[in-house]
This record gives C-alpha cells, sequence and structure tokens, in this order.
C-alpha cells in the first residue's frame, strides 16, 4: 500500500531588518528638533549668514563730544539728576551742527544731542579750504572773530573743533570776551560761519 505524502506549507521567513548602530559611550548624539529634524549648527539652529546680525550703517557725519555737565532738578521729593551733553558733528565737506539734550545716562544724552544737532545743520560756504572773508558773530557772553588763513586751524576750544568738522583747513579764530561756557562759544562760531554770504 502506498503512502501519500502531503507537501508541507513553506515556513514564513523573517524580513531582514536594518541593524541599528549602538551609540558608543561618550559620543555626541544630535537632539531632534520638535519637527523630527535634526538641528546642526550653534544656537539658532543653523549656519550664520555673513557675521553679526546687530552691524549698523556707519553714519555720513562725524561726531564730538564738546561737554557733558551734570544738572538737577528740585522737585518735592528731592533732587533728580540727570545729564546734558553738547555734541558737535560734522561731514567734513560744509556742513556741520551743534546740538545740546539731556537724559538719564551719558548715552543716552549724547544719542539726543546728536539727533538734536542733525535738525540744526548748516551749510559753509568755503573757499580754498578756508573762509572767504572775516567775520564776527556773538552769543550770549562769546564774542568770536574768524579770519581766513592758511596752514591750519589756529585757533582753540570749542572754535577748533566746530572749524575741524565742518572741513575748514586753514583759519583763525580769537575769542574778544573771555568765557569758559564751551556752549556759548561753539554757538557764537557757529553763528559766524552762518552769517558768511557770497559776494
Amino acid at each position: 500500500m502506498e503512502e501519500t505524502i502531503q507537501p508541507q506549507p513553506a515556513a514564513e521567513v523573517p524580513a531582514p531588518q536594518a541593524s541599528v548602530p549602538q551609540a558608543q559611550p561618550g559620543a555626541y548624539q544630535p537632539r531632534p528638533s520638535r519637527g523630527g529634524q535634526f538641528r546642526h549648527g550653534g544656537r539658532g539652529g543653523g549656519p550664520r549668514r555673513g557675521g553679526r546680525r546687530d552691524e549698523r550703517p556707519k553714519s555720513e557725519f562725524d561726531q564730538r563730544v564738546l561737554d557733558i555737565a551734570r544738572v538737577s532738578r528740585v522737585t518735592k521729593g528731592g533732587k533728580r539728576f540727570s545729564f546734558r551733553a553738547t555734541v558737535v558733528i560734522g561731514d567734513g565737506k560744509g556742513r556741520v551742527g551743534v546740538g545740546m539734550a539731556k537724559g538719564k545716562d551719558v548715552a543716552q544724552s549724547v544719542q539726543k544731542a546728536v539727533n538734536q544737532a542733525k535738525k540744526n545743520i548748516i551749510t559753509i560756504i568755503l573757499k580754498n579750504g578756508t573762509i572767504p572773508y572775516q567775520v564776527e558773530a556773538k552769543y550770549h557772553a562769546a564774542v568770536v572773530i574768524l579770519k581766513p588763513g592758511r596752514g591750519g586751524v589756529k585757533a582753540g576750544g570749542p572754535v577748533r573743533v566746530v572749524a575741524k568738522l565742518s572741513g575748514i583747513t586753514g583759519l583763525t579764530g580769537k575769542l574778544i570776551r573771555r568765557t569758559n561756557n564751551k556752549v556759548n562759544i561753539a554757538m557764537a562760531t557757529l553763528q559766524a560761519l552762518k552769517s558768511i554770504r557770497v559776494k
């Protein structure tokens, strides 16, 4: 009697699984972000573009702090102190301005004075790097005389600062009345330069 052999079903072979590399102790493992992607780079989550991000364009005016004074205001609760800054700005091409402002600290007062000076800019008429003729101006107690000259700016204090920032390369300045108030001297110099007219 012949024996019938029944075919056996093929055994299911499990699909090969990708081997997952085991992390070595002490090795760096990137941490996934909220979206599931790994982040690379610094704290910003990506490569930086072109250096610092807070770079500001350079201003066209050069500035010089002429005077900083600590002032106080008497109130019912006591004295409140603040700072008053006087700043001269100029582009070296015939434009110059003087500004004065107060602030809670030195940096704030200087910035406010610069903004004020930009509103008071005047244009000076120059001839060969100097003024065309002699001028004189008075501002409060300061009286200034400016004469054309060559070979440098022969003046001291605020007159020299205003002349340098305005682009004057030759000038002779003289104070008729002596005063220690730098603000008045600078404003008198500005008034003298402003009075120049084309002949």
